[in-house]
């Protein structure tokens, strides 16, 4: 009996530990339950939070933008076209007839949207438009007659000038002297060499450049490594080549895919990426029409 008393006690005693352990428990769930509450709420109040002040941002960002923009957004170029072959020539030869009188005539050159003062000044509120055209070769007078950018394909540095009539120098809007002209895709190329805008001379070629992974075959890693290895051999031969005609030229013009421009950039003057389509001689005609194009806007 003794026995069957004291294994009552110890299973009472057992029972008053599990009942105390599953009290603590549920303590801790309720706890994690209330914390989990807590974070909760704590994310919803800092997505509140959150979403008040990027409503706040923009609603100050559009004020600061109208601000700054002072009527920006509804000015418009009173004149827009691109102008090719001889009528680049003549819109060039217009503004260099200007007689604006002394230091009447402002021509400055605009890399980026951070305007020199004197165009600032002399344009007023129009002066917004040349951020939105640059890079532009700007002409203005101090009459308010004359205002408009070129958007040059061949572009000098940065300068700002007051004369009495305006620079618009040839080699900047025209295939002036002897000039080599070079169109470079990953899989063609062309070379022109030009005597004051007339072809004198055509080299030109295509490779056999693997375009798609079929799913046969090679691994997607072989066949990315036989790409290139084509492509560097057609590049190779592309450099050889222009180094061939570049002695002899005044200046050389390098346009392409901008994939491949970096490999023939130190052999150029100027660089400009172009989407040319056809056989190399029907590409660099396309490509060369292309870059000495010239945006002119009137402000």
């Amino acid at each position: 009996m003794l026995d069957r008393l004291l294994g009552r006690a110890h299973l009472k005693a057992r029972i008053e530990e599990l009942e105390e352990e599953c009290e603590s428990l549920r303590a801790q769930a309720e706890s994690a339950k209330e914390s989990r509450a807590e974070a909760v709420s704590a994310r919803q109040e800092a997505e509140h939070e959150v979403n008040r002040l990027e409503d706040r941002i923009t609603e100050l960002e559009d004020r600061l933008e109208r601000a700054e923009g002072d009527g920006e957004s509804d000015l418009s170029y009173r004149h827009e076209e691109t102008a090719r072959g001889e009528r680049v020539a003549t819109v060039a030869d217009r503004l260099r007839s200007v007689d604006a009188g002394r230091e009447g005539a402002l021509t400055a050159f605009v890399d980026d949207g951070d305007l020199p003062d004197p165009v600032r000044e002399t344009l007023g509120d129009r002066a917004p438009l040349v951020s939105r055209a640059a890079p532009c070769l700007v002409c203005a007078d101090d009459a308010g007659i004359v205002a408009t950018t070129l958007s040059l394909p061949v572009e000098p540095d940065p300068f700002t000038e007051w004369d009495d009539g305006f620079r618009v120098d040839a080699e900047w809007v025209r295939p002036t002297g002897r000039l080599c002209f070079v169109l470079v895709r990953s899989d063609k190329f062309g070379l022109g060499v030009y005597e004051d805008g007339e072809r004198v001379a055509f080299e030109g070629f295509e490779s056999d450049v693997m375009n798609e992974h079929s799913k046969g075959g090679f691994s997607q890693a072989r066949f990315e490594r036989r790409r290139d290895n084509q492509i560097s051999a057609h590049l190779e031969k592309a450099a050889a080549t222009v180094e061939e005609y570049a002695s002899d030229a005044d200046r050389v013009v390098v346009v392409g895919e901008r994939s491949v421009l970096g490999e023939l950039r130190d052999l150029a003057d100027a660089t400009a990426t172009v989407d040319a389509t056809g056989d190399p001689e029907e590409a660099l005609a396309h490509a060369f029409s292309d870059f000495w194009s010239v945006p002119i806007r009137g402000l």
